[in-house]
């Protein structure tokens, strides 16, 4: 029996019929042209995930009990960064007491101080620039306010931190001048009521001074925040704010419908 062959033309048909098959095929498989297409949308492309709302930060007391002014500010100076990365010191006139801060807000050490005299939160205009004899005892006051402190020195030459220049007043080591004005003994009493007695500088323990005040001001400026005691505080530090309340105001925004 002899085997049957294609011819030429059969096999050109049959080209023709699979050439037919396959565009059949692709036209059920791609849209017609000029119609929508859907595209797959690569992970890449999707939605970004909200940013996590960032957590408040509160300076640390340690084992310090602040009154609820100087806990503000130092809050409020932790969180915002008033500092801009400087320690800083907060003055709490009616406490008599000053704590002095890292830049990130944690406490290094607190200790009792002498203030002005006299209860006010302004210098006099020029004082500065009067003899201490020529200041009189309603004058004898320490400012208030926010100030840029820098290291420098007194007119005897005694290491010394300028917090206001113009007003002549500055942070040093206590210095018992007159017997009689019983500095130490002010210094060491309970109570803030006598650790009002000088002519508006903040005078401090010379131990304290010189184991924390002047490493941390040495060549190097800081912030000293001095609380008032007649003024408001909103109205010394109107830039402060409460950082629980405006976190936990941030908190119901953020959850709100829309």
């Amino acid at each position: 029996m002899s085997s049957k062959s294609s011819s030429p033309q059969a096999i050109l048909d049959g080209l023709k019929q699979g050439v037919v098959w396959g565009a059949a095929a692709l036209a059920v498989l791609l849209p017609p042209v000029g119609g929508a297409r859907t595209a797959l949308t690569p992970p890449s492309a999707t939605a970004p995930l909200a940013a996590a709302p960032r957590m408040p930060r509160f300076a640390d007391f340690g084992m310090e009990v602040p009154s609820e002014a100087a806990r503000h500010v130092a809050d409020w100076v932790a969180d915002s960064g008033d500092n801009q990365r400087m320690s800083f010191v907060i003055v709490d006139k009616r406490d008599a007491r000053v704590y002095l801060f890292e830049p990130d807000g944690r406490l290094q050490a607190a200790t009792p101080v002498l203030l002005g005299a006299a209860a006010g939160d302004h210098s006099v205009a020029g004082i500065g620039q009067r003899p201490i004899s020529e200041v009189r005892p309603e004058e004898r006051t320490t400012p208030a306010g926010r100030f840029i402190a820098e290291p420098g020195r007194n007119a005897q030459g005694e290491d010394i931190v300028w917090i206001d220049y113009e007003a002549a007043v500055s942070m040093h080591r206590l210095r018992a001048l007159e017997p009689k004005e019983r500095r130490h003994e002010r210094l060491a009493s309970p109570t803030p009521e006598d650790n009002r007695i000088s002519y508006g500088c903040i005078n401090v323990p010379p131990s304290f001074y010189d184991a924390y005040v002047k490493p941390s001001f040495d060549r190097r400026r800081g912030v000293v925040y001095v609380l008032p005691e007649t003024l408001p505080l909103n109205e010394v530090f109107a830039a402060s704010y409460d950082v629980k309340s405006k976190y936990r105001q941030s908190n119901v925004t953020a959850r709100a419908p829309s």
